[in-house]
């Protein structure tokens, strides 16, 4: 039979190595986009920044806490920090891929940029960091994975949400050119905006 595993057999650093896997699968995508495909090109580019930071949000909020916890010394505290600076670069990348269309010509190259510095992240936390705390006893990698799945369907609930209020305000006014789709997410989750309300 397949070895196939269940949700209840992996661990909180399968679900990572997923995540991984699932978004150098669109680098290669974007790679094999031709250029002048500005729709599908934009779909990969969205498609893999959610991704990104939905994975962000589960080691920013349950993994890399747990893990500082068990952290015995320098070294591993050090490739924690790393690690989260090079969230933040991604961050910063991600939003300049928002405020781009995808006919900018700099658009193919900050998304370029942004694979080069998750590939380095993924490297250095497969490498380096998920056989250290493979080792720590202490840390509960299926309790963690729980966790991680239940925050992943809410943070996924919410981009859905958010994308169906998008619509529908983009759908009544004209597009603001100023605005980039991380600033309407973020109006979005202060006004609440259930995402049946255009609906009469």
């Amino acid at each position: 039979m397949a070895k196939a595993q269940s949700d209840g057999d992996r661990d909180a650093i399968d679900l990572l190595t997923e995540d991984h896997k699932r978004v150098q699968k669109l680098f290669k995508d974007f790679e094999r986009t031709g250029r002048d495909d500005e729709e599908a090109l934009r779909e990969v580019v969205e498609t893999a920044c959610v991704e990104l930071q939905i994975h962000a949000v589960l080691e920013e909020e349950i993994f890399y806490p747990a893990v500082r916890v068990q952290a015995q010394d320098d070294a591993q505290e050090d490739l924690l920090n790393q690690a989260e600076v090079e969230h933040e670069a991604v961050d910063e990348l991600i939003a300049k891929l928002h405020e781009l269309g995808a006919g900018d010509a700099m658009y193919a190259a900050y998304f370029s940029v942004l694979s080069e510095y998750v590939k380095h992240h993924i490297r250095e936390e497969e490498k380096a960091l998920f056989p250290q705390v493979k080792k720590m006893t202490a840390l509960d990698l299926q309790q963690l994975a729980e966790d991680m799945r239940l925050r992943r369907e809410e943070v996924f609930a919410e981009i859905e949400s958010d994308d169906e209020s998008e619509l529908e305000a983009s759908s009544g006014e004209d597009d603001d050119a100023g605005t980039s789709a991380a600033d309407e997410l973020l109006e979005d989750e202060e006004e609440q905006i259930p995402p049946t309300r255009a609906r009469h």
